[in-house]
C-alpha cells in the first residue's frame, strides 16, 4: 500500500511547509498551519468526456489560422455590474467576488440572478432554500428561471447542472465546497484549490460562466492561497462600511475588460440600488458656512463624480499628535502634511488632524490631493471655502501642482452641478468648451494666494 502524501498549509495565506510549526513565516499568523492530504483520487469531480455539455476535443492549431469571433456577453440588467465587467458576463468566464462579512455579496449575486433574463443555478452552501427565499422576497424582481440549490458537495452540484443545463452557475461560497477526490476538511487549502480547478475546467469546456463568492481573511484579502486569484478570470472586491449605505464594486483583475471601473450601490431594504449619479448624493447640503470642507472632482475608472472632503485640525491633547483618515490612505495624508510644512510654511506637527471622505467611500485617485490640502488649511485657519469652488489636481513632493487624467470630464461634472470655479494644474490640456471659470495653479504657494 502506497504511503499517503501530506503537506502542511497555512489556512490564512496558503503557504506550504514541509513540517508543522507554530507561526507562519509568510503572514505571521499563529496556530494556522495544519496537515492536509494532497494525494488526489483518480476520479475527477466532473468528467467532461462523458458529459453531453462538453464540446469537441481541442487540438493545437497555428495562431494564423485562429478566427477572431465576435465577443458575446450576457447582459445582467444591472448597469453598474455590466460596467465593472466591461459590458456583461463573458461565457465560460470564472468570476470571484470578495468582501467583508455582511457587506452584501450574497445579496448582489442573488439580485443579479433575479434580474437577468437567463436560467441561473444559484448554489448556496451557507443558507437553506427557506433563508434564501426570505432574502429574495425583499428584492423587487422575479425570475422563474432562477433555481435555488442548497448543497456543498461538488459532485452533486455537477449532477444537477447536467440535468438543468443553466446559462450561469453561481456558488456561494467557494470556501463551503467539498469534493470526494480530496480527503481534507471543508475550507482547507487543498479543497479550495481542487474545487476551483474543477469549476474552471467545467466553465471553460461548457462555456457556462461560473460566479464564485469568496470569504476574506483579517487582512482583507480573499481567504485561501493567492493562486485562486491567478486561476480565475475576474476578481471583484465589494467595499463599504456596514454603518453606511453606500457600496463600491471594484475590479482587481479582469481578463476581458478594464481594471479601473467601479460600480456604486446603495444598500436599501429592497436590496442594492444602483447609483447612476453619485455626485448628487455624495455632496452634503448645508445652509451654514462651515470650515474644513472642500469639494473634489474625482475619477474612478471612466466615471467622474464629486466628493466632499472633510478635515478637522485641533490642538493635540496628548504628546503625540493623532493622524486619522477615513476613506483615503493615511500615508498619503502624512505626505501632504510634510509638503505643507516644508513648502508652504504651515506648522501642523503639533496638531491633531482627522480626515474623512463623506458617504463611507474609499477613494484612490491622486487628484484628490488639492482638495485635501484646502480642507486642512480651511480647518486650521477656521475659514470656510466658498461652496461653489471645486478642486482637481495632484500635489508633488516639491509642492508643485501636477495635472491629472480625464480633466475634461472632471470639469464637465463640476459644471453640470453648478460650480462656478474649478482649480486645476497649469499644465493640464483642456479642449472642452466651458462656462465654469478654470483657475490654473503651479504650486501650493500659488494656491494659497488665489484661494484667500
Amino acid at each position: 500500500m502506497s504511503k499517503i502524501k501530506t503537506a502542511f498549509h497555512c489556512q490564512e495565506c496558503g503557504a506550504k511547509y514541509a513540517k508543522w510549526q507554530g507561526q507562519c513565516n509568510k503572514c505571521g499568523s499563529w496556530n494556522t498551519i495544519s496537515e492536509e492530504i494532497v494525494e488526489l483520487a483518480q476520479v475527477r469531480a466532473w468528467n467532461h468526456m462523458s458529459s453531453d455539455l462538453s464540446v469537441s476535443k481541442n487540438i493545437p492549431i497555428p495562431v494564423d489560422e485562429i478566427e477572431i469571433k465576435d465577443e458575446f456577453r450576457i447582459e445582467t440588467n444591472d448597469n453598474e455590474f455590466n460596467r465593472v465587467l466591461g459590458g456583461g458576463i463573458v461565457p465560460g468566464s470564472i468570476t470571484l467576488l470578495g468582501g467583508e462579512p455582511g457587506i452584501g455579496k450574497s445579496t448582489l449575486f442573488l439580485q443579479i440572478s433575479l434580474k437577468i433574463n437567463s436560467r441561473v443555478l444559484y448554489v448556496s452552501g451557507e443558507e437553506s432554500e427557506n433563508q434564501i427565499k426570505i432574502r429574495a422576497s425583499r428584492i423587487k424582481h422575479s425570475n422563474k428561471e432562477c433555481l435555488i440549490y442548497s448543497e456543498n458537495k461538488l459532485e452533486n452540484i455537477f449532477a444537477q447542472v447536467e440535468k438543468i443545463k443553466p446559462n450561469i452557475l453561481i456558488i456561494d461560497s467557494i470556501q463551503t465546497l467539498t469534493t470526494k477526490t480530496v480527503d481534507s476538511l471543508q475550507g482547507s487549502i487543498t479543497q479550495l484549490k481542487t474545487c476551483t480547478a474543477e469549476l474552471i475546467n467545467f466553465g471553460k469546456r461548457t462555456s457556462i460562466p461560473v460566479m464564485l463568492i469568496g470569504h476574506i481573511n483579517k487582512d482583507g484579502n480573499i481567504a485561501g492561497p493567492k493562486v485562486l486569484e491567478h486561476m480565475v478570470d475576474t476578481v471583484l472586491q465589494f467595499e463599504g462600511d456596514r454603518n453606511h449605505l453606500y457600496r463600491i464594486l471594484r475590479v482587481k483583475k479582469n481578463r476581458f475588460g478594464s481594471t479601473n471601473e467601479i460600480g456604486i450601490y446603495e444598500m436599501v431594504l429592497e436590496g442594492l440600488k444602483e447609483i447612476t449619479n453619485p455626485s448628487e448624493i455624495l455632496i452634503g447640503k448645508s445652509d451654514e458656512k462651515l470650515s474644513g470642507t472642500a469639494i473634489c472632482a474625482s475619477v474612478e475608472g471612466s466615471r467622474p463624480f464629486l466628493i466632499e472632503v472633510q478635515a478637522l485640525v485641533s490642538t493635540a491633547v496628548y504628546g503625540t499628535p493623532q493622524r486619522s483618515t477615513t476613506g483615503i490612505n493615511s500615508k498619503r495624508l502624512n505626505m501632504l502634511l510634510a509638503v505643507l510644512e516644508k513648502r508652504a510654511g504651515f506648522h501642523l506637527g503639533s496638531k491633531d488632524i482627522f480626515l474623512n471622505i463623506t458617504g463611507g467611500l474609499k477613494v484612490e485617485d491622486t487628484g484628490n490631493d488639492l482638495a485635501i490640502i484646502v480642507a486642512i488649511l480651511s480647518s486650521n485657519n477656521d475659514i470656510n471655502v466658498p461652496e461653489n469652488y471645486c478642486f482637481a489636481a495632484e500635489v508633488g513632493l516639491s509642492g508643485e501642482i501636477r495635472p491629472v487624467s480625464r480633466v475634461d470630464q472632471r470639469i464637465k461634472e463640476a459644471e453640470k452641478l453648478g460650480f462656478s470655479k474649478i482649480f486645476i494644474s497649469k499644465y493640464c490640456d483642456t479642449t472642452v468648451a466651458k462656462k465654469i471659470e478654470v483657475v490654473y495653479l503651479t504650486s501650493v504657494e500659488d494656491l494659497i494666494d488665489k484661494i484667500s
